[in-house]
Order: C-alpha cells, then sequence, then structure tokens
C-alpha cells in the first residue's frame, strides 16, 4: 500500500475525553478522521468546528456501537464516502457502576453491548474491507480495570478484559493478512470525569501509580498513532499498557 495515500480512520466515542485526543492527533499525523458519537450531538458538531479551525481534517457522525445495524452502516458510509478505512479505533465506552449484588440486568448489558459487541460489531464490517485492501489496523482501547477488577464494576471490568481476548483472536485470524490488532490499556487518565472527583480520592489514585502522577489522554493517542503506523507493522495480538507502571503493581 503506498504511504502517500491519505489514510482513513474511524474512532469511536471519537468527540470526547480520550476519544478526542485519538482524532486530533491521528488527524494531526495526516489522517482523514471521522470521529463518531452517540450522544451530547451539539457538543460534538463543536468539536469539529474547532478542529477544522485547527486546520484538522476531522468530521463527525453518529451511531450507536452498541447497534450492530449502525455499526454496519457508519463502516460503509466511510468507505463510500472516502474510498477506503484504514484505522478502526474501538474508543467508545460507558459505565453503569453498582456492586454486583445490585446490579439490574439493564446496567450488565448497557455496558457489555457498548463496550464488548460494539467493537465486535465494529471489526466484523470492517475486515473484509481490510482483507480485500490489504492493509488495516484495529486498535482496541481498554482499561486497567480488566486486569485488575475494581469493586462496583463488575460489568465495565468484564467488557473490558473481554477486549483483551477479542483483540487477540482477531490477529490470530488476520495476521498475514496485511492487518494487526492491538490494544491499549489506559491507567489512571486525567479527563474531565477525574478531575471532578474529590482531592482526597484523586490523591489515592495517584498514589497507586508507580510514577506518582496522572497520565494524559495524549498519552494514549501516541501510542495509538504508532500502532496505526507503518512502523508497527510487526506488531499484532499486543496488549500495551500506558499505565505509569500501574500493572506491575
Amino acid at each position: 500500500m503506498s504511504t502517500t495515500q491519505t489514510r482513513v480512520a474511524l474512532v469511536t466515542g471519537g468527540t470526547r475525553g480520550i476519544g478526542a485526543s485519538i482524532s486530533q492527533v491521528l488527524a494531526a499525523g495526516g489522517a482523514k478522521v471521522v470521529a463518531v458519537y452517540n450522544s451530547h450531538a451539539e457538543s460534538a458538531e463543536d468539536y469539529a468546528k474547532k478542529a477544522a479551525a485547527d486546520g484538522l481534517d476531522i468530521e463527525v457522525r453518529h451511531a450507536n456501537v452498541a447497534n450492530p445495524t449502525d455499526c454496519q452502516s457508519v463502516v460503509e458510509a466511510v468507505i463510500r464516502d472516502h474510498g477506503r478505512l484504514d484505522h478502526l479505533v474501538n474508543n467508545a465506552g460507558i459505565v453503569r457502576d453498582r456492586t454486583a449484588i445490585k446490579m439490574q440486568l439493564l446496567d450488565w448489558d448497557q455496558v457489555i453491548k457498548t463496550n464488548l459487541y460494539g467493537p465486535f460489531f465494529l471489526a466484523k464490517a470492517a475486515l473484509p474491507h481490510f482483507i480485500e485492501q490489504g492493509f488495516g489496523r484495529i486498535v482496541n482501547i481498554s482499561s486497567f480495570v480488566g486486569e485488575t477488577g475494581r469493586i462496583g464494576q463488575s460489568n465495565y471490568a468484564a467488557s473490558k478484559a473481554g477486549l483483551f481476548g477479542l483483540t487477540k483472536t482477531l490477529a490470530l485470524e488476520t495476521a498475514g493478512k496485511g492487518i494487526t490488532v492491538n490494544c491499549v490499556i489506559p491507567g489512571a487518565i486525567e479527563t474531565e470525569m477525574s478531575r471532578k472527583l474529590p482531592a482526597e480520592i484523586l490523591q489515592t489514585v495517584i498514589d497507586m501509580v508507580p510514577m506518582k502522577k496522572m497520565g494524559s489522554p495524549e498519552d494514549i493517542a501516541e501510542a495509538v498513532q504508532f500502532l496505526c503506523s507503518d512502523k508497527a507493522g510487526y506488531i499484532t495480538g499486543a496488549l500495551i499498557p500506558v499505565t505509569g507502571g500501574l500493572l506491575m503493581m
């Protein structure tokens, strides 16, 4: 595949938090980025306008990744409108926190469908194109909670741990076809949500990290960009922690 062609990236949850940084870093690296959102349409449009003002080629599209029809449709639309798809970044995720004994079936279903079914639906939609094209990058965004567990997050931890197995299996199934499938594992990352935590809780989180600091969304985005690049062509099936050493504990 010629490296002179503009790569096209689809980033789910790509207009807020870590996803917004991933979209920006990929676009700054020269990719055409389609950032998918499911809610907060007004803020998504504002994000696209700001990106355009900054000279970044990012467009936004609505899709519910928990819906297989939406996943198929958004992949087909990107290929139709841009002639190709090169990078799929499965970043969209939600939380519905309750201890297992109090968790409702709906809490479990919504998290599993968004965080685990979504990446499967999108990969299934994108893989035939990647195989025909002879090139593709899939990067799944998991969480250190998938490795460690966390009280009140049995649904979230299960969904993020499930991405480990999905990543490795897809990597095995596509090895030798010009496709790589990898997983980035964020640790304690400074986001809008973490900034709302009480100071004492935030300090407890920081104390868990060997580097004694929070990571930034850009730390995750830079790892994703590398995995999408030609330089990472011999890396597949990898689970890459970006945690400040948290998973060494």
